[in-house]
């Protein structure tokens, strides 16, 4: 375990902040500044454009892509972030699985609150399967908030009679509007990013006041995943959400859905995101690449499979 690396990115992370509430305006500033610091790799091209009317990142290998599709969803306490500052986590898996990656630019709260974030990540997804994507070629990846819009965006979906993606690839998601996870008071000094005082405040812009307790707000503690897709949780001991993604793997597993739990010790939120200065990261972005492209290889093995026994 690297523990140089560790201590330096966590000193990083607790560099003090303006005391008390700040304005939305300034939040968004001090994000993208912070992951304006995490290295992008070669390998891939941008190209700006659009997904079920919404803006969006188009990610590919410089080379061109194989088959398959990533439906990436930024993270950000659905208040701040983009495709860009979510663009080292989307290149990595881009570079690690040779697919391209959609990186969708949600509506953020205060002004657009809940549902919106997930009306669009709907969106987008109806609108690969309308533009001929094969939902068993699909994966839907996201970190924090947008870890947890990959499982709300397959609830929503299944509501709306959607076909469900191939695999689930969810990096620190935030899984529970009700902040009730045991790890929101047993991880609190460990965690040097987050603070219930900030989730509260981000927490209040998304929910609008809508009740947190239904499972399009909270489904690692009131959905039932069953028909899910296989799913790999990626989580830090050091996270006040750790109990988000510990939760909805035993959800899962209730559920007799194929899901893995990768725990790293002694990192923090969205750990994946410092690849190239924390060996940890780029273990568990190989980790995620190596799931996604089995996911995909699979879906695409069984298709040939029922392709060629209907032609016998």
């Amino acid at each position: 375990m690297s523990m140089a690396q560790r201590a330096r990115i966590d000193a990083l992370l607790r560099r003090p902040a303006p005391a008390g509430p700040r304005p939305v305006e300034e939040i968004r500033a001090g994000f993208e500044a912070l992951m304006a610091g995490m290295i992008v790799p070669g390998g891939v091209r941008t190209t700006p454009g659009s997904l079920g009317g919404r803006p969006a990142l188009l990610v590919e290998p410089e080379d061109g892509p194989r088959a398959g599709t990533i439906l990436y969803f930024h993270g950000g306490s659905f208040v701040f972030g983009s495709p860009r500052t979510a663009l080292s986590l989307t290149a990595n898996l881009v570079v690690r699985t040779g697919l391209r990656a959609y990186s969708l630019d949600y509506r953020l709260a205060p002004e657009h609150p809940f549902p919106a974030a997930i009306e669009d990540a709907v969106g987008a997804y109806r609108a690969l399967l309308d533009d001929g994507a094969d939902p068993a070629t699909v994966v839907l990846a996201g970190d924090s908030a947008g870890g947890g819009l990959t499982v709300t965006t397959c609830l929503a979906a299944r509501r709306a009679g959607l076909p469900m993606p191939a695999a689930l690839v969810a990096f620190s998601p935030g899984l529970d509007a009700t902040r009730s996870g045991e790890s929101m008071r047993s991880r609190a000094a460990a965690d040097p990013l987050l603070t219930g005082e900030g989730l509260a405040r981000t927490g209040a812009m998304y929910l609008a006041g809508q009740d947190p307790r239904q499972e399009l707000l909270s489904p690692a503690v009131c959905a039932d995943l069953t028909g899910f897709p296989p799913m790999l949780v990626q989580v830090g001991t050091n996270e006040l959400l750790l109990d988000d993604s510990t939760r909805i793997a035993e959800r899962a597993r209730a559920a007799e859905v194929d899901v893995i739990l990768d725990v790293t010790a002694g990192v923090p939120h969205v750990f994946q995101a410092f690849a190239g200065t924390l060996d940890e990261a780029d273990r568990a972005l190989d980790r995620a690449g190596l799931f996604i492209a089995q996911q995909v290889a699979a879906a695409a093995a069984g298709a040939t499979g029922s392709g060629g026994a209907s032609s016998t």
